[in-house]
């Protein structure tokens, strides 16, 4: 599995004036909800950028609620007035890139939440999927080799087990940028190898065991070295319970 993260400011630049470009026209045509907009490619010679780019534009609006597509008819215009639509366009293009610090302060909210949702809800099913990741990472750490997919793979099976698409989702939009960020720290060796291999084995241990607090403790142990790296010496002031 290879990671692609586009957060280059020219891609950011062009899905921005598209997006910018589409609220325009939807204005211009006083098109409502339930509208249908032009194809793809007609959006691309229009606007004079590529398909895969008009493609992108479309799905952060579809992310946002502001537009909807149906298989093998098209994309249409979401349940919104018009006034709602333009402000909230507004926002999405006024949103800067996630800064390092934000992303890692979501992460933790998320997973010590899905950690306990995953270890009420998970099934065999799911154990398994989260005891091959682990497995691998083990390999991975232990070789001393790159693990930051096998440890990314690991959290996503674990979001997975807690039955919530919608932390599901949040945890597939923000995860990889941050390992990708912080990927220069995880291959470790020696004593520090084993203490995070075992710092995996406990979150599997304890969704095994269906205890949900203790795999909230268990992970907030995990994201000690996250809490330093952004909190320093203020970390405890700042995460608690």
């Amino acid at each position: 599995m290879k990671l692609e993260i586009l957060t280059k400011n020219e891609n950011r630049e062009i899905e921005d004036e598209i997006i910018s470009k589409i609220r325009d026209l939807i204005n211009y045509k006083n098109l409502e909800p339930g509208d249908k907009l032009p194809a793809e490619r007609v959006l691309s010679e229009k606007f004079g950028v590529s398909r895969s780019s008009v493609r992108s534009a479309i799905q952060k609006l579809e992310f946002y609620g502001i537009l909807y597509s149906k298989p093998q008819s098209g994309t249409f215009i979401s349940n919104i007035g018009q006034i709602a639509m333009n402000g909230m366009i507004e926002d999405i293009l006024s949103l800067g890139e996630h800064d390092f610090k934000s992303l890692v302060e979501t992460r933790i909210l998320l997973e010590l939440k899905i950690v306990k949702m995953a270890a009420l809800r998970r099934t065999e099913e799911d154990l398994e999927r989260i005891r091959q990741a682990l497995s691998a990472y083990k390999v991975k750490m232990i070789n001393g080799e790159p693990c930051v997919e096998e440890d990314l793979l690991f959290h996503l099976a674990i979001a997975s087990a807690c039955k919530n698409t919608t932390m599901n989702t949040l945890m597939l939009l923000i995860t990889p940028e941050i390992i990708v960020a912080y990927q220069e720290d995880r291959v470790c060796e020696g004593d520090v190898a084993l203490a995070q291999i075992k710092q995996h084995e406990d979150i599997y241990m304890a969704i095994r065991d269906q205890d949900p607090q203790l795999a909230k403790e268990k992970m907030k142990l995990h994201f000690t070295k996250l809490y330093d790296y952004i909190y320093g010496e203020n970390r405890k002031k700042v995460i608690k319970g």
